[in-house]
């Protein structure tokens, strides 16, 4: 008997992938699935290689005093209230990007989680890939000195063949490039160059083939961060292009540089990094097993969720939304007054 049960509320490709991680690990198991749709659970049950109970109120399945922990993998437009209610339930959440669609919903779903004391995994999930673990441990042994200069960008073609198009092009789930699927971008950036974000400026525009005009919001953006410390990043967002995934990362730093998985030291020589690079949008390929076990260990332990908690998924969001504030309005976005709730 494993030591934690989850309620999928979701069941989509997102789902699908939780259910395989989670089941995987030592710690947690997928007791209940709840959808809008009318499920069999002996199918779902067989599917999955477990007993699963389905609901299709979602009510009902916080008010299940067996459920420890609820797994959010919804329409991004329903995730601010689902957030909310498992919160006042008492359930820890693992969480699928986005927390919420507006700065106010942020606030609302930040303190309403701080409030009911529950544990949450917001799935930043890149933070767990090899290629960023490798990283991450370059610059904390400092191979690459002070990084002054970091990029790292999403290119990502995502148009009428890509399953879930018809939902992701709309201003409703979408919102933005860079909320929609940039922000794991944005969220490395912000893991390897650390820091506080003192300012930001976002362009966007977009591609002029047919094929890409269903979106609702410009599916191209740029977003240029200055550091408080004076230092400089940049994440692009590139949803209407034609080319193989791509997750561009180009660290520069006093003592070396980090380009994809190649580094060079003062030697300016390239050396193969022992990792195979984020090539995959695929939520199948992403590392959802090592993040999720981490996360009931850390409930198991009363500790805290370690990098893609509520604190740091929080500032994350709150970079996007001054990003896409920015070219909104046409002008630089100070942080601070994203952090003092202006809406």
């Amino acid at each position: 008997m494993k030591q934690f049960n989850v309620g999928i509320v979701g069941y989509g490709w997102a789902a699908g992938a939780h259910i395989a991680a989670i089941n995987a690990g030592p710690i947690g198991q997928v007791t209940a699935v709840c959808s809008s749709r009318k499920l069999d659970a002996a199918e779902v049950s067989a599917k999955h290689g477990c007993a699963i109970e389905t609901y299709s109120d979602y009510a009902a399945m916080l008010a299940a005093p067996d459920i420890h922990v609820v797994s959010i993998c919804s329409f991004h437009r329903h995730h601010k209230d689902q957030i909310l209610a498992a919160a006042l339930a008492g359930k820890h959440m693992i969480i699928e990007k986005p927390l919420a669609l507006s700065l106010a919903d942020l606030r609302e779903v930040e303190n309403a989680i701080r409030a009911a004391g529950v544990k949450v995994c917001v799935c930043f999930e890149m933070r767990f890939a090899a290629q960023f673990r490798e990283i991450k441990s370059l610059l904390d042994r400092g191979l690459l000195g002070k990084v002054h200069y970091g990029e790292v960008d999403y290119y990502h073609g995502i148009g009428p063949w890509y399953a879930g198009f018809s939902w992701y092009s709309k201003a409703r789930d979408g919102v933005s490039s860079l909320m929609l699927a940039g922000c794991h971008a944005m969220d490395a950036l912000l893991l390897c160059m650390d820091g506080d974000v003192e300012e930001v400026f976002g362009y966007s525009t977009r591609s002029a083939n047919p094929a890409f005009a269903p979106f609702e919001f410009p599916s191209t953006t740029v977003a240029t961060l200055k550091f408080k410390d004076g230092r400089i990043g940049k994440v692009a967002s590139v949803l209407d292009c034609f080319q193989p995934y791509y997750f561009h990362t180009h660290l520069v730093g006093s003592e070396g540089t980090v380009l994809d998985d190649k580094f060079a030291g003062p030697d300016k020589k390239w050396t193969q990094l022992p990792y195979k690079p984020v090539d995959s949008g695929d939520v199948s390929d992403h590392p959802y097993q090592v993040e999720f076990d981490l996360f009931f260990e850390s409930l198991a332990s009363g500790g805290e969720m370690p990098l893609t908690g509520l604190r740091d998924a929080v500032r994350t969001h709150e970079v996007i939304f001054a990003a896409d504030r920015s070219w909104q309005e046409k002008r630089p976005v100070e942080l601070a007054e994203i952090q003092q709730g202006g809406v």
